[in-house]
């Protein structure tokens, strides 16, 4: 069993962070992102710009003070998108039409893409946040997603989206092809607000916890449990300008 970190580190790590993000080190210097790849609005059309883990790893690690930096007083690590491609000039995958500033899981070592089967006792992905600017889309910005491995399918599991009214909602596929996600409202928490969410996807369940919460079961329909990786940031689903700040990250296995 591989858990990243382990269950004690994790606790430690999440003290630790709580007292002392560092706002003169770059985000790589207060989060783990040894097993994220980080995928950016900018680079050319249909081939958004990457930035490898050991690229982000440290202190003085990778940062972008227009879209992926440390905050200068909290130590938060700052997610940014413009827009979208009509009104703020960002780059798209080939698969969407929505810009992003967001993290994708590797392996624990860092070395390939992650893809774990949601058969396994253990798939978590917990983040503590605040959403200072969401974007105007029906649901809002897109904090937290379960994506299907890319080589079965270009869509999610599912999707955690926080919008303009401060609500929480998972939208979740019907099938692997896509385009019939059902919308369930998951919790709230005000515009600006520290908040914490918890995405599981194991032992064949799907669910979600907000603030510590129960877990809230959702259910995943024909997607028949396909192997799947985490992503966390900001993924734009609107046309105004989006900002995301993370205060913990953690994925375990």
């Amino acid at each position: 069993m591989i858990l990243k970190p382990t269950l004690l580190s994790a606790l430690c790590l999440t003290l630790e962070r709580a007292m002392a993000l560092d706002p003169k080190c770059a985000p790589g210097g207060n989060f783990d992102l040894s097993y994220w790849n980080l995928q950016l609005p900018t680079g050319e059309s249909g081939h958004p710009t990457t930035i490898t883990a050991s690229k982000l790893k440290g202190c003085k690690g990778y940062q972008d003070s227009s879209v992926f930096y440390t905050d200068d007083k909290d130590g938060a690590l700052v997610m940014k998108v413009p827009g979208s491609p009509s009104s703020g000039a960002c780059v798209t995958t080939p698969n969407s039409r929505h810009c992003r500033t967001e993290l994708r899981e590797l392996n624990s070592d860092g070395s390939s893409k992650a893809s774990w089967s949601p058969s396994a006792s253990k798939n978590r992905l917990s983040a503590t946040v605040t959403v200072p600017k969401p974007d105007d889309g029906s649901h809002g910005t897109v904090i937290g997603q379960i994506h299907i491995d890319d080589t079965i399918s270009t869509k999610p599991v599912c999707e955690l989206y926080y919008s303009t009214e401060g609500d929480l909602v998972m939208g979740v596929e019907k099938t692997r092809k896509g385009g019939k996600s059902i919308f369930t409202k998951v919790g709230n928490a005000p515009v600006g607000k520290k908040f914490s969410y918890e995405i599981r996807y194991e032992s064949d369940e799907l669910s979600v916890s907000i603030d510590g919460g129960s877990p809230q079961k959702l259910d995943t329909y024909e997607l028949d449990s396909p192997k799947s990786y985490f992503k966390a940031g900001n993924y734009n689903q609107g046309d105004s300008a989006s900002e995301v700040h993370f205060y913990e990250l953690n994925v375990q296995h």
